[in-house]
């Protein structure tokens, strides 16, 4: 009789051994020739060293589904176990990653598709469009996705603390309770993809971090997925200083909504500048979603579609009346 230890480095243990147990009690009863005790992350087993090499080789199989997956199953584990493909999980379209609880996130949009080829091919995106197309969220998927098949070791988030009609300074507590509400979206898609007690470790240990677009001076990011959202309310400046913090075997992505633009209004819109400026550059890929894209509440594009008549018929009526001051 001989003891292995057993370390699960890529999932959460939570998602893991199931409710109640019950994945792991499946797993004892599968393997009735071993003795295993599990704790947190860490599993001990004790038995004849050809069923520890058959176990530790199925548990690697498991970890890797229950990693890819975020969801691990009684079916999909006995499939594993006895070596039968499994028939529990059907690959989708356009799929880019599992989200928590095993749901599918993809690619729904034919300019989403283009986002996801132009984050494969360049080193940088420029993903603009209307509220609710889907450009951060597919953006964050495309990072987490690359965290997990690790092609990069962390991946960094940023906005702009720019007010949208609200003062920063009227907000309660210190500044880190200031900031957050500004990067609460980040968060919200961050929880929707990767179980809870995973992103923890992964944000205490920084190898997921969120911050202001202001802590990004000074760094140079390696081996990172860096992704800007809401970029038009960035200043010339503040951009050309983060789209110059792109460092080795690094991608980034800026995403913003240039109908609606927060900055004051003699300021000029950053990532429209930067666009400009960068049209024709090599390695640098842009998409444009539209109303199209819109992937919220049905309503959601009607409410655009209305503010854009409503907006169109603002410029008429300001250009009749300047028309006719002129005469």
């Amino acid at each position: 009789m001989i003891e292995r230890i057993y370390i699960l480095e890529s999932v959460d243990p939570v998602a893991f051994y199931g409710v109640n147990n019950a994945n792991m009690q499946l797993i004892k009863t599968l393997f009735p020739k071993l003795r295993i005790v599990a704790r947190g992350n860490v599993m001990k087993i004790v038995g004849d060293e050809d069923e520890l090499d058959v176990f530790i080789r199925k548990i690697r199989e498991i970890e890797e589904h229950c990693e890819e997956y975020n969801t691990l199953t009684e079916d999909v584990i006995i499939d594993i176990v006895k070596g039968n493909p499994s028939e529990a999980v059907r690959k989708q379209d356009n799929l880019i990653i599992h989200g928590v609880g095993g749901r599918p996130v993809v690619a729904r949009s034919a300019n989403q598709q283009k986002l996801v080829k132009s984050f494969e091919e360049n080193d940088l995106t420029f993903a603009v469009g209307p509220a609710g197309s889907g450009k951060t969220f597919v953006a964050i998927a495309l990072a987490v996705r690359a965290l997990k098949s690790r092609q990069v070791r962390k991946i960094i988030l940023s906005r702009p603390a720019v007010e949208a009609g609200e003062k920063l300074g009227f907000l309660p507590g210190e500044m880190k309770d200031k900031l957050d509400p500004y990067l609460q979206p980040l968060y919200d898609a961050l929880q929707e993809m990767i179980p809870p007690a995973r992103l923890k470790e992964y944000t205490e240990s920084s190898i997921i971090q969120i911050a202001p677009l202001a802590f990004m001076r000074g760094r140079t990011l390696n081996d990172a997925v860096i992704i800007l959202d809401e970029a038009q309310n960035t200043t010339p400046l503040q951009i050309k200083m983060f789209l110059t913090r792109l460092g080795l075997r690094a991608k980034m992505i800026v995403t913003g909504d240039i109908t609606q633009i927060d900055l004051p209004a003699s300021m000029n819109s950053g990532l429209v500048e930067a666009m400009q400026i960068l049209s024709g550059v090599h390695g640098i890929g842009k998409v444009a979603f539209t109303k199209k894209d819109i992937v919220r509440h049905k309503l959601v594009r009607h409410i655009v579609d209305a503010y854009e008549k409503n907006g169109r018929r603002r410029k008429e009526i300001s250009s009749k009346t300047k028309t006719v001051i002129k005469e």
